[in-house]
């Protein structure tokens, strides 16, 4: 028993340990984003809770990973979709659930809700991708990966996006007295049609068609953490996002007041890069040894993770608790996700990739961003 002991804590030590993982050293950020919030600091609080999750989501990623060796593809792949976007869920969730209470601006916090779901999917396919392809590139003159299954999701990630063009242009076209009413109707059939969807896309992914995603598994990696030390690191990791996304959540209008940065920029850009960035490293870096699949599966299964579950997910939780969350995104926002999503399912539907299409999606990205801080 003592044995066993020892080897869950060397295990929680070296997952845990600086020196494999840079990301750790961040986690120091968790204390001073307490500190800083109880004093009354908030606009400083919602920094350091942005730069607390990133290592927390990392821990996420480990302990999820170390449970689905264990667990079969099918068990392990439903466990990463679910745990994938869970700091977008958290912070999404608890931004509404905070509207239902009356603790926060209704506005303000939709606003903040619908440009960190249409930020993570832009991050994903333009930043993510484009790091992944800049980096793997620069290591590999030409990388191949499997265009049947980054075309299927390109595909269902393309359908999703229809599910939020309709909602903007029916509310763009559309004059009636009570179109906001008529909006949040139809945003709520749309999430429960795309729910389905990402229903059968798991149907699919984890029993009918494993094949053709088998190559994105974890089969070389050790296991380092037995089951217990995976769920138990998994539920305090989880818990603790949780707490560093009430602490965001609570002081992003601080922050929006004392630096000056529009609520658009802070959804887009600043949460999905602080919240997404374990993973954005991880496919980097898989990239650079050349599993292009995985990286893919990453950056756009990711994607279409947030426009078929997360989004929808949001609207729904929103219709239970009061709260009308549609899914009428801005009309700038909805074209650069249109354009994002096309240019990301050209860029990959050949099946190779080289260092100049990622510096192509960064440039993409950048433009985005830029646009973003003065829109």
């Amino acid at each position: 028993m003592a044995d066993s002991g020892k080897t869950a804590l060397r295990g929680l030590g070296s997952i845990l340990d600086p020196r494999k993982s840079r990301l750790n050293l961040l986690i120091v950020a968790l204390p001073v984003a307490v500190w800083l919030d109880y004093s009354g600091m908030h606009a400083e609080a919602f920094f350091a809770s942005m730069v607390a999750i990133m290592p927390l989501a990392c821990l996420m990623g480990k302990a999820t990973e170390e449970i689905s060796l264990r667990t079969g593809e099918s068990i392990g792949g439903l466990l990463n979709a679910t745990f994938g976007n869970a700091v977008e869920l958290i912070i999404a969730g608890l931004a509404i659930w905070s509207v239902a209470q009356g603790t926060a601006d209704e506005e303000l916090m939709i606003s903040l809700v619908q440009a960190s779901l249409i930020g993570s999917i832009l991050g994903n396919l333009l930043l993510v991708m484009g790091l992944a392809f800049l980096w793997g590139g620069i290591h590999h003159k030409e990388q191949k990966f499997s265009a049947e299954a980054s075309n299927t999701n390109g595909s269902l990630l393309l359908l999703a996006t229809i599910g939020l063009v309709i909602p903007a242009s029916f509310a763009f076209f559309n004059d009636a007295e009570d179109i906001e009413q008529r909006v949040l109707s139809l945003s709520h059939w749309t999430a429960l049609i795309l729910i389905t969807v990402y229903g059968l896309l798991m149907l699919f992914q984890l029993k009918t068609h494993v094949d053709l995603f088998a190559s994105t598994a974890h089969k070389d990696e050790i296991e380092e953490l037995s089951v217990r030390d995976s769920i138990i690191l998994l539920v305090v990791s989880t818990l603790l996002v949780a707490w560093m996304a009430h602490i965001l959540v609570g002081s992003v209008e601080h922050a929006t007041t004392r630096f000056s940065l529009p609520t658009l920029f802070i959804g887009v850009i600043l949460i999905p890069f602080f919240g997404n960035a374990a993973e954005h490293f991880t496919a980097v870096t898989v990239a650079a040894k050349d599993k292009m699949d995985l990286s893919i599966a990453i950056s756009i299964g990711s994607s279409t993770q947030i426009a078929l579950f997360t989004a929808p997910l949001m609207v729904l939780f929103g219709w239970a608790v009061g709260v009308g969350m549609p899914l009428q995104f801005g009309m700038f926002e909805t074209v650069a996700t249109i354009f994002a999503v096309l240019i990301a399912n050209f860029i990959v539907q050949d099946g190779e990739s080289n260092w100049l299409e990622g510096a192509m999606l960064l440039a993409a990205y950048a433009i985005l961003a830029i646009a973003f801080y003065f829109y």
